[in-house]
């Protein structure tokens, strides 16, 4: 599953946030990296909470200061899109996984991660629906313009016709 990931992220921070200054490449690239963990076979750290806040503060740490405030503006989508992606998978239904280390040690690099812990059928109807999530983007946001088109291309940014 990697589709249902970036487009649910995209779809989820357009609606909630709607921001024009957001870079969503940089929001999708946060929703799939977890799925990076997946080479072991485990969950790992970004399955869990701790690991998307560990992130954010990273993030904000790296870009304080005068300056910088457009570079945290487009380095904020990486913690959003994980954060996005913890609901996606179903990391947040296993407790000592998302709650590690409060919830104990049990989770972490033990188990089938979560997203692909459903019947093959599910995880296919989840990428179609990721696909269909990333059409209406398109639709919406009028990528079918070049220009358009080539705006989110190089900056990451979805604007309404």
């Amino acid at each position: 599953m990697f589709l249902w990931f970036a487009a649910c992220a995209v779809v989820v921070v357009a609606q909630v946030f709607g921001s024009g200054g957001v870079d969503y490449r940089v929001v999708a690239l946060g929703a799939v990296l977890p799925l990076a963990e997946n080479v072991s076979g485990a969950p790992w750290v970004l399955h869990t909470l701790a690991g998307s806040v560990v992130l954010l503060v990273a993030v904000m740490a790296l870009t304080a200061g005068r300056g910088r405030r457009l570079r945290r503006r487009r380095w904020i989508g990486l913690p959003i899109g994980t954060l996005v992606f913890l609901v996606a998978s179903g990391s947040w239904s296993r407790t000592a996984l998302f709650w590690w280390p409060v919830g104990g040690s049990g989770g972490v690099g033990q188990g089938v991660p979560p997203e692909f812990d459903r019947p093959l059928a599910v995880l296919i109807a989840f990428e179609f629906a990721g696909l269909a999530a990333l059409a209406w983007t398109a639709h919406r946001f009028g990528l079918s313009d070049p220009v358009r088109r080539r705006v989110f291309l190089t900056t990451g940014r979805l604007t309404r016709p």
